[in-house]
């Protein structure tokens, strides 16, 4: 019998390539977003353009409405969390939840990698309003709102979830452009401008190992009531990125690295080096490996697809290159003014 899916996203990064999977494996599937996005999908996927922030608008849209599985991309407040578990219960056999590695990052005390086991625990101060760390901290407490909500509508109503906590997603689809912006920096042949801190190791995820995993779960029903870490097996610093991403080009990386304070002073961040930021999550992926038997296309592997995808539909360069020129002034100026 032909399952009946629900994505509510579904037209941007990877509920696009998810969508497309499933229309292609004949999936009777249905979308729910707001119907802003321009997109190229199956004109036989079943659309409803919805304000999933809208109570009212979503009952309208999906009372009279039933699913075997539903795959949720854009959840992040608890007040949607509580309709959807409304309008879900009882009428949905799987219900599955893209969460982030910034619920361990809102934490106190962790250690990297971060563990499922983890996400139990005191959580840290709200920063200033005013600060750019005060948004990445609403992220991560409104994921975690999310989070403890499903939790409970398991345990009191048996509602059929698993969570899915994923770190920083690459694709050629990336709405940030984040690996874009290394790959035009690389092609163009200067100076990379990295902040001296933070250093950690760079654990992400390739799209499409992820919708690999949704469709096996769509297809075991496997996970309920659960949370699993989604992230690449491998780990490894800012230079070695930039090497491999340099090799797989056939060019050097050539990076200098700079207070981090004069490179926000002067504009730069993040653009400059999007996977240098503070709130980027380390995660390990030991339970879903053991438990539901999850496998990751190797880094070099997927970095080799993507950058294959940027020079066959080559794009125009993002809002975030548009500082490129002053960058590679001050990265002459900071190096003529270096003792010799």
């Amino acid at each position: 019998m032909t399952k009946r899916v629900l994505i509510i996203g579904g037209t941007r990064n990877m509920g696009y390539y998810l969508s497309q999977r499933l229309a292609a494996a004949g999936y009777d599937l249905t979308l729910l977003n707001r119907g802003l996005s321009k997109d190229d999908l199956p004109r036989s996927i079943y659309r409803l353009h919805v304000d999933r922030s809208d109570h009212n608008q979503m009952r309208r849209a999906l009372l009279a409405k039933s699913f075997d599985v539903v795959i949720d991309f854009v959840l992040f407040h608890g007040h949607e969390a509580q309709t959807v578990i409304e309008l879900f219960r009882g009428n949905v056999e799987h219900f599955i939840f893209l969460s982030t590695g910034q619920v361990y990052l809102v934490r106190e005390g962790l250690r990297r990698p971060f563990r499922e086991e983890d996400y139990a625990g005191s959580l840290m101060p709200a920063p200033s309003e005013t600060s750019y760390a005060h948004q990445e901290w609403l992220y991560g407490v409104g994921k975690r709102d999310v989070e403890d909500l499903l939790f409970q509508a398991g345990a009191t109503d048996n509602f059929p979830h698993t969570i899915l906590r994923l770190p920083m997603v690459n694709s050629a689809r990336d709405p940030y452009h984040r690996l874009y912006n290394y790959y035009l920096r690389l092609r163009d042949g200067g100076v990379i401008l990295v902040p001296h801190e933070p250093d950690y190791l760079l654990n992400h995820v390739y799209a499409l190992d992820v919708v690999d995993i949704i469709e096996q779960l769509i297809e075991s029903g496997a996970g309920k009531g659960k949370a699993y870490n989604i992230a690449q097996d491998e780990g490894l610093s800012h230079a070695e990125f930039l090497a491999l991403v340099a090799d797989i080009m056939g060019s050097e990386a050539h990076s200098q690295v700079v207070e981090r304070g004069e490179l926000v002073a002067n504009g730069f961040m993040p653009d400059c080096s999007p996977f240098s930021e503070w709130w980027m999550s380390d995660l390990d992926n030991s339970r879903g490996k053991s438990e539901l038997g999850l496998a990751y296309t190797p880094l070099r592997e997927y970095l080799t697809e993507i950058i294959a995808e940027f020079e066959r539909q080559p794009m125009a360069p993002p809002l975030s290159y548009r500082r490129r020129q002053a960058e590679l002034k001050y990265a002459e100026r900071q190096a003529a003014s270096r003792p010799s």
